[in-house]
Order: C-alpha cells, then structure tokens, then sequence
C-alpha cells in the first residue's frame, strides 16, 4: 500500500460517524465553549488567558485521536500485513503522523478564529492563533505518535498515553500561548521561533522513535 493510499484510508476512518475527526471537534468547541462560562464575561481577563486556554484546549483534542493511531490496524492484523509489506516502519509512522495531522489538526485550525472569537481575542490577532495553531500541532501527532507506539500492547495504553504525552507538549503550551500574547500585546518575544523549532524537531525524529517502538511491540 503506497503512503498516499495509507494516509486516504487513515482520513477515511477518522472521517468517519464515530470517528477521532468528530470527537476531537465537538471536545474543543465543547471545552472553548465552557471556558467563557466559567470565566465570567470580562474581555480583559478572557484575553489574559485565551492563547494557553485554545493551545490546551487543542492539544487535549488530538490527544482523543492518538489511541487508535495504531491500536485498530494492530487489533485485526493490519498492522503486521504492513509491517512486512514494501513499506518501511520509518514510511508508515510518517504516513500515520501525516494522517493524524490532517484529520486533527487541520480541522482544528480552521476552526480555531471561533475559539479566538469566544475567548474575545482581537480580529487582528486571530491569524495569530492561526499560526500558532497551524505550527503547535505538527509536534501533538508526532510525539503523540511515539507514545502511541510504545503503549500499543499495553492494558489502559488509552490511560497511558496522556500521561506520556502531555509533559512531551508542554512548549507547544507554552511558546503557543506566548506567540499569541505577543501578539496581542505588540511584543515581538520569539515564541513563533521556538515553537517552529521544536515543531520541526519533533517532526523529523519522531518515525524513527515511532518505528523502534513498532518493532518492539510487533515483535514481542
């Protein structure tokens, strides 16, 4: 199977009613939703906190899709068939952080001006949040990848995972929140920089880390 083809069959059925694209929606705009409620109605201090309140609310978003990144294809035994086909391990953990991305985080950006709109972020700052959305999440589904291939043969590895994963992100957090407080405050502070870096970073590396923790849980 070519990585075109994995990545349309992965979109296919996250797509899908019941699938990781839905949930990962409806959780952020739920969350976003709340946030305001909670908070009470006060421009000021909604936009003290929006860029860290949308990159949370983000992350915990994707985090809802990684459990079946490679738990579904590895409970009926697609998993070994493409383990073994033409396809490097290397090809198929960049294919699944492709697909996760576009079923995840690419829904979220487009989403993420109504979250900016809640939390009473300024019209010229939502681009932003856009890009600090749009550079945050690559990191999400590659590190999240990872930890999704080291708990695949373990119980509650849907447990597991958050755990592994969420202090992993914490700069996509924190750099994403500072691009968009910079923003709003007409400080130019270097976060969009830092989080480019450990986007790429993540980006790069993780196949590699994703296909050493394949082999270990295919081969055990």
């Amino acid at each position: 199977m070519s990585c075109l083809a994995l990545i349309a069959r992965d979109i296919r059925l996250a797509s899908r009613g019941g699938g990781s694209t839905p949930l990962a929606l409806s959780f952020f705009a739920a969350v976003v939703t709340l946030i305001p409620l909670g908070i009470g109605p006060t421009p000021s201090l909604l936009r003290a906190v929006a860029g860290g309140v949308i990159m949370l609310c983000a992350v915990l978003a994707a985090l809802l899709a990684l459990d079946d990144l490679f738990q579904v294809d590895f409970d009926d035994g697609s998993l070994d068939i493409l383990a073994t086909g033409p396809l490097s391990l290397e090809g198929l953990a960049t294919t699944k952080i492709a697909a996760h991305w576009v079923t995840t985080g690419l829904p979220l950006l487009a989403i993420s001006p109504l979250a900016g709109f809640a939390m009473e972020i300024p019209g010229r700052s939502l681009a932003v949040l856009m890009e600090a959305v749009a550079l945050g999440t690559p990191a999400v589904s590659a590190v999240g990848a990872i930890a999704a291939s080291l708990t695949l043969t373990a119980k509650r590895g849907g447990l597991i995972l958050p755990l592994i994963v969420l202090p992993l992100i914490a700069p996509v957090v924190i750099f994403g929140a500072g691009i968009v407080r910079g923003s709003m405050e007409g400080i130019a502070n270097g976060a969009a920089l830092y989080l480019s870096a450990y986007s790429l970073a993540a980006v790069l590396l993780s196949p590699f880390a994703v296909a050493t923790g394949l082999r270990i849980n295919l081969s055990a």
